[in-house]
């Protein structure tokens, strides 16, 4: 009996040597290299899209996955007993980006920065599902701010409160403050935006831009899985980048500054960018994750991991006030 996968593949010209699952998706060996094959949940229209961007990448000679159509020259391939469709991709296979290498972390930022000097030169109309709003950002800090009062509400209408509700109030004010100042600045940055501004400030984003997504194959920098690439500011992939990193090493300024200025020096950062960056950096992103997460989990019994994940923030709190400082005279 095939395995599934076989039988997808069948609508491949392709010839399989041999396939292994890996993350969700199964990395099939064949005449043609190595391709990976894993469900797709978008529209026919978004992997039209992203097959006619990946190849105006590759004719750029910029390393990255490409779609591979069907015998029937389809860039979806269907599981009819499941009723599931399928993407198959050229692969590369490699070491990801080590978070744990500064040179691995700055190149994975060059390669991001020459990835949006590309696509900001793509000419091909930009399907409207994957414009961003202009004020999403200020719309989701505003709910995040409303769900932060939400949950100091509810701690404090609590005659007996544990450990995790007690570490939270004690940090409450202090980052509901940095919250709002960072909304209103926001709010006004986006107000005086001209049009102009903004036009030159928005792009064709990756989406899910981390380590895992950036590997390294023989000598090559080659970037991943864009299923979630969407039009939007430019540096909402740097800001997502720069904080998962950061996080992992203390906020360290020196380190942060070298991932700006990595960025920096291939694509040069306008003025509105570099206080967008500041906003989405500044903002108690982790303080308001970890609050988000108790508040929709069961209360009654509390995850020893949320307390660590909240001691971890409020040790990191000095650190991080310090990279936000010299960010901001760096933006002003």
């Amino acid at each position: 009996m095939y395995n599934r996968e076989e039988e997808i593949l069948e609508q491949y010209e392709i010839e399989i040597r041999n396939t292994t699952r890996g993350r969700g998706a199964f990395i099939c060996d064949t005449n043609r290299g190595t391709m990976l094959l894993k469900e797709f949940r978008g529209s026919k229209e978004r992997a039209a899209f992203l097959y006619g961007i990946l190849e105006y990448l590759s004719g750029e000679g910029f390393l990255a996955e490409s779609i591979v159509p069907t015998k029937d020259g389809e860039l979806l391939s269907r599981d009819e007993a499941e009723d599931k469709f399928y993407i198959l991709k050229n692969w590369y296979l490699g070491k990801e980006c080590d978070v744990k290498n500064r040179e691995d972390i700055l190149a994975t930022v060059n390669k991001l920065a020459y990835f949006h000097t590309l696509s900001r030169r793509y000419d091909k109309e930009i399907p409207r599902f994957l414009v961003a709003q202009q004020d999403g950002l200020l719309q989701e800090y505003e709910k995040h701010n409303r769900e932060l009062n939400k949950v100091k509400n509810y701690i404090r209408s609590k005659h007996k409160k544990n450990q995790f509700e007690v570490l939270f109030m004690q940090v409450y004010d202090s980052y509901r403050s940095q919250a709002m100042e960072v909304t209103n600045q926001l709010k006004e940055q986006l107000a005086f935006l001209s049009g102009e501004d903004k036009k030159q400030m928005y792009g064709l984003c990756h989406g899910d831009y981390n380590q895992h997504n950036v590997v390294f194959s023989q000598g090559e920098c080659a970037l991943l899985n864009f299923e979630q690439m969407n039009y939007d500011m430019l540096v909402s992939d740097l800001a997502n980048f720069t904080r998962k990193i950061l996080e992992k090493y203390n906020w360290n300024t020196g380190l942060g500054m070298d991932i700006i200025t990595a960025y920096d020096k291939v694509r040069k950062l306008l003025p509105g960018e570099c206080r967008q960056l500041y906003f989405r950096l500044a903002y108690p992103q982790k303080y308001w994750k970890i609050a988000n997460h108790y508040y929709n989990s069961k209360k009654a019994w509390i995850s020893g991991r949320d307390i660590e994940k909240l001691g971890k923030v409020m040790e990191q709190e000095d650190e991080r006030r310090q990279f936000l400082e010299m960010l901001f005279h760096f933006t002003s």
